[in-house]
């Protein structure tokens, strides 16, 4: 592999990885009151709740799909079920929930832009996050043809190998993309790139989401009137 496809691959993963973690690490610590969505419901509200209802829909199915799919090894699975059908069901899944995340997302830059007092108080943070999250379910989307070429899994084996080798430390990573399209090339760069520059966007509420549900398993609060 060149030097360029081990940085892409190889060293910029651990780049964008430390980035998100301690960028969120310290505004945490240092910005919480930049801890928000700056949301804007009060302003075409219609619109927004059904962008933001798809959005959110697709884009977390699609999450917890890649972290699942991507992250579990092949043993896991394949008593039950093979790569060719574990990868149809990808395309089948992926490519409904990518849809409707994709509309969402057109649905809440369109209103961004055609409505003034939204615009006028939108950062240029905000576009670039929205864009980037649209072009990156466009390669998501786009990477759907290119699977249906090869349904034995092989590529999705090579794909997911590579991400478990990245997380788990272990050498050869670069090598599992070797004759991978540049369609799933750009999206796995643009995925990294999307967590790097996390922690710096309003993207960063997602993780009180995820932090939501340690509520969960709390205990419940008591209050006692007084006297």
């Amino acid at each position: 592999m060149s030097y360029s496809q081990t940085l892409l691959f190889g060293i910029y993963p651990y780049i964008a990885l430390t980035i998100f973690l301690l960028g969120s690490l310290i505004r945490f610590d240092r910005e919480q009151y930049t801890w928000k969505s700056d949301s804007s419901q009060l302003l075409k509200r219609h619109q927004l709740r059904l962008g933001s209802n798809l959005f959110h829909i697709g884009v977390l199915f699609l999450f917890f799909g890649h972290f699942i799919g991507m992250l579990t090894p092949h043993f896991v699975y394949e008593p039950f079920m093979s790569s060719g059908a574990k990868q149809i069901l990808a395309m089948v899944s992926g490519g409904i929930a990518g849809v409707l995340a994709f509309v969402g997302i057109s649905l809440l830059l369109h209103r961004r832009l055609t409505e003034p007092r939204i615009r006028a108080t939108t950062k240029p943070g905000d576009l670039l996050v929205l864009l980037l999250l649209g072009l990156q379910l466009l390669l998501g989307l786009a990477t759907i043809p290119l699977s249906a070429q090869h349904l034995d899994g092989s590529m999705m084996l090579r794909l997911a190998e590579w991400a478990q080798s990245i997380v788990t430390f272990r050498g050869g990573a670069v090598e599992m993309l070797a004759g991978a399209s540049w369609v799933f090339k750009a999206h796995l760069f643009l995925g990294m790139t999307i967590f790097l520059v996390l922690p710096f966007t309003r993207l960063v509420h997602v993780w009180s989401g995820f932090g939501a549900a340690t509520y969960l398993g709390r205990t419940w609060q008591l209050v006692r009137p007084r006297g």
